[in-house]
């Protein structure tokens, strides 16, 4: 296999998956939202709040392309490739599972909102864990990316 198609590779597996999991995530949170929406109408800016949460995951998978792309050249190594596949499907696989992780965090603060508590402010809080190892994942393809460059 050639080296810029092993790293081609990666970056499509990295956008697939980021955004799969962030599309997936918002899923999960706005069939929350349209539910809650039901029983507390007047929390709807909550609802879109804590529904949006899981589309970020997409956008590092977004980020991680262009910082990516910078290292293809038709003459790249296969070390140089190896590394960005390896980025790549680090920042995919951990932003797949986290969109989706916190989208059940936001999905059950959007439920308890509409019931009538008052847990915006602590699920967004909660809803930052499973956001901090995509965060995480994204500053380790920074770190390599810089490496390399």
């Amino acid at each position: 296999m050639e080296p810029i198609v092993l790293a081609y590779l990666g970056i499509a597996v990295m956008i697939g998956l980021t955004g799969i999991g962030s599309a997936y995530g918002t899923t999960i949170a706005g069939s929350a939202a349209v539910g809650a929406l039901k029983k507390n109408p007047g929390a709807s800016g909550s609802y879109i709040t804590l529904a949006a949460l899981p589309s970020s995951q997409g956008i590092y998978g977004f980020v991680g392309y262009f910082l990516l792309a910078t290292l293809i050249s038709p003459d790249m190594s296969m070390a140089v490739a190896g590394a960005v596949f390896g980025a790549s499907l680090g920042l995919g696989l951990v932003g797949l599972v986290s969109a989706i992780r916190q989208a059940k965090v936001c999905a059950n603060g959007i439920s308890a909102i509409g019931s009538g508590n008052d847990v915006f402010g602590i699920t967004m809080v909660l809803a930052v864990f499973p956001e901090l190892y995509a965060i995480l994942s994204l500053l380790v393809l920074i770190l390599i990316w810089a490496s390399l460059g």
